[in-house]
């Protein structure tokens, strides 16, 4: 008579788990009680009352490890990017007129200050002919002596000045259409800290659109000039030629 196991004291057989049938693998245990042989992860647990959601994945962080911001929309000027933002006063841009106005047209008017002496003492010297080696009465010698008066005191020199200042002026002209529509700012904008730019884009307009706004700035002067005075009470502080362009002038400094 076996007593069973001497370690045993009651002399029970311990549990087994029951077999399945032949070829089938044997059930899963319980959750809380480890199966033999297959390693089970532990259940993930809920917090009471909160419904769990799902993970945000982070942000992508740009290089460095600053995080990228949103972009702003499109036309208006990025925070921290330099963009200028408040608009040139009136005073500013009378100011930057004049001094590129004195640029571009100091010489030319030297020169025509210039030519019109030459033609005006050209003009006198023309008034005085001599006419004492004529006889008297002879109309045709007299008739002479005016033409050769006249071809020598023709203003020759004056004129070829005066066309010189006109090519300087017009040269002068394109000189700042180029520097304004490349950056925005000619020699006296710069100068007084302003800066011509598209509204839309914040960038300067290019050689083709600053020649339009040069054309239309002679609109400004209908009216006894009133277009060069709208900027006085206009909210975005622009003329005629600005808002035919599509321009504003802001303040860079």
């Amino acid at each position: 008579m076996s007593f069973g196991d001497p370690n045993n004291p009651y002399g029970q057989q311990p549990p087994q788990a029951p077999q399945g049938p032949y070829g089938q693998q044997p059930p899963v245990p319980q959750q809380g009680q480890p199966g033999y042989g297959y390693p089970q992860q532990p259940p993930q647990q809920q917090q009471y009352g909160y419904p769990q959601q799902q993970a945000v994945p982070p942000q992508q962080q740009a290089y460095g490890g600053y995080p990228q911001q949103a972009a702003a929309p499109y036309g208006q000027p990025v925070p921290g990017m330099g963009m200028p933002m408040g608009y040139a006063s009136w005073g500013a841009r009378l100011g930057a007129f004049l001094v590129d106005g004195l640029i571009i047209a100091a010489v030319p008017i030297i020169l025509y200050i210039i030519g019109g002496v030459m033609a005006a003492s050209s003009a006198s010297s023309a008034s005085d002919v001599d006419t004492t080696s004529c006889p008297p009465g002879d109309v045709q010698c007299i008739s002479d002596a005016y033409n050769t008066a006249a071809e020598s005191s023709t203003p020759v020199g004056a004129l070829i000045v005066m066309a010189l200042a006109w090519l300087l002026m017009i040269g002068g002209t394109f000189f700042l259409i180029a520097k304004e529509g490349a950056s925005g700012q000619t020699p006296g904008k710069k100068a007084l800290g302003v800066k011509v730019i598209k509204e839309t884009t914040g960038q300067p307009l290019g050689f083709g659109m600053t020649f339009v706004r040069y054309l239309c700035r002679y609109l400004n002067g209908l009216l006894c000039g009133l277009g060069w005075l709208w900027p006085l009470w206009d909210d975005k502080s622009q003329t005629w030629a600005d808002k035919l362009a599509g321009t504003v002038v802001v303040s860079v400094k």
